[in-house]
């Protein structure tokens, strides 16, 4: 009977959620940007101001977390310290800097018969997140929803529970010294797994899209489930090929970064392809700086010859996210080896090419059908922020309305403003 009640409950909760949101992103749609700026630098300052209790709900979740037998990346996505408190209010603060894309005028023309026609940048409405253990993304899904226009549902995992909630209080304050709906910008607080069935549901139309954010459980999950539309990576199995002309201090530097920056982000590369022609130090010299930086190398039999300390990989290690200091590598022959490997175990996320040949370059990043493809810098840059979008809600590897870094202009669709001076239209 209990478990009933709660289900009512929990039922109740999210109907109730979707309503308020609704009728939020009414008053959102009209917001001046002032108004929405102004509520994201006064919650930039109260997250300042509150750094302490955000640190002591962070302890809490941590401690649950290492108790639970979480793994050091996971960890490492879910712990706050000063500085990624500050981060955190600077990264408002940049939102809040944006251009404001409501109201844009995307195109612009005069029909023969006199009709002037205007497509124009809108609000998509409510914005549904799912995350699980990063609790920034509480104030940056938070922030690029409210800048773009949009109400936003938020439901942070059960990992980062007490760290979300004490960010969400400090975006609801801001909401409030802006004079604009504290249900703007909701918290799902309840941890009844649920609740995320009712938001995948879409909340009895209140939801217009969905955004997961989290590992590849939950990600599937709403792929699977989704009742609305979805913008969604399922995994970030991130390539990075050494070609025969690169330079190798270069690409050394490049390599131990895109692998080792950190570990457990999605722009992390799991797979490192050297060209079988390029020089003979090549490959031992890639392999030893990881090894060297940490890392553990699973390579196949030219790997293995580059450094005794290197593992036989099986063939689960290519196309795996491991989200680790682990690594895959294999020598192709060439670019097109390069992006044939790509296409068959990679995740259409990020992929990048190391080389000083243009044409190779260029072959690379025609070919790879990625979200992200990048010449000469590491995959680690695979984020919204690094793209100049102040943030980002996460990275889309379809192809449909936003692909990449999903940030405010992603979060905005369009309609078509049509004025006339009494055309009718012939039969």
């Amino acid at each position: 009977m209990q478990k009933a009640t709660d289900a009512t409950q929990t039922a109740a909760l999210m109907r109730g959620t979707g309503v308020a949101a609704r009728e939020a992103s009414h008053v959102l749609a009209l917001a001046s940007r002032e108004a929405k700026d102004k509520a994201l630098m006064a919650a930039a300052e109260a997250i300042r101001r509150e750094t302490p209790a955000i640190l002591a709900a962070n302890a809490k979740d941590v401690e649950a977390a290492k108790a639970a037998g979480r793994i050091a990346s996971y960890i490492d996505r879910l712990v706050l310290n000063e500085t990624r408190v500050a981060a955190i209010a600077q990264g408002l603060e940049e939102v809040a800097a944006l251009a404001d894309p409501v109201g844009t005028v995307l195109a612009d023309w005069m029909r023969p018969n006199g009709l002037n026609i205007q497509r124009v940048r809108v609000p998509i409405g409510v914005i549904g997140i799912i995350y699980e253990s990063r609790p920034n993304v509480t104030a940056d899904a938070g922030a690029l929803s409210l800048k773009s226009g949009n109400a936003a549902i938020l439901r942070g995992g059960s990992d980062s529970h007490h760290s979300s909630l004490a960010i969400h209080a400090s975006l609801v304050e801001g909401l409030r010294a802006a004079g604009l709906p504290a249900t703007a910008i909701q918290y799902v607080e309840t941890t009844d797994r649920d609740a995320v069935g009712h938001m995948l549901a879409g909340l009895d139309g209140a939801i217009d899209v969905i955004v997961p954010r989290g590992g590849k459980g939950l990600v599937q999950r709403v792929q699977d489930e989704a009742r609305v539309p979805v913008f969604a990576h399922l995994e970030g199995i991130c390539h990075t090929y050494v070609d025969a002309a690169a330079d190798l201090d270069m690409a050394q530097s490049i390599v131990v970064n895109a692998k080792m920056r950190r570990t457990g982000v999605c722009g992390a590369t799991e797979c490192l392809l050297v060209d079988r022609s390029a020089p003979a130090t090549y490959l031992p010299t890639l392999v030893a700086a990881l090894l060297d930086a940490g890392a553990e190398v699973r390579g196949d039999a030219a790997a293995q010859a580059a450094d005794a300390r290197v593992k036989a990989a099986t063939a689960n290690d290519y196309g795996h996210e491991f989200l680790d200091a682990i690594i895959a590598v294999k020598a192709v022959d060439g670019v097109g080896e390069a992006i044939a490997h790509i296409a068959r175990y990679g995740s259409q996320h990020t992929d990048a090419i190391i080389t000083a040949d243009e044409a190779v370059a260029q072959r690379f990043l025609s070919e790879v059908d990625s979200a992200i493809v990048l010449w000469n810098a590491s995959t680690q840059f695979a984020d919204g922020g690094e793209f100049g979008f102040g943030a980002e809600i996460g990275i889309a590897t379809g192809k449909l309305h936003a692909r990449g870094p999903v940030g405010v202009e992603q979060l905005t669709s369009f309609k078509y403003v049509v004025r006339g001076n009494g055309q009718t239209r012939p039969v």
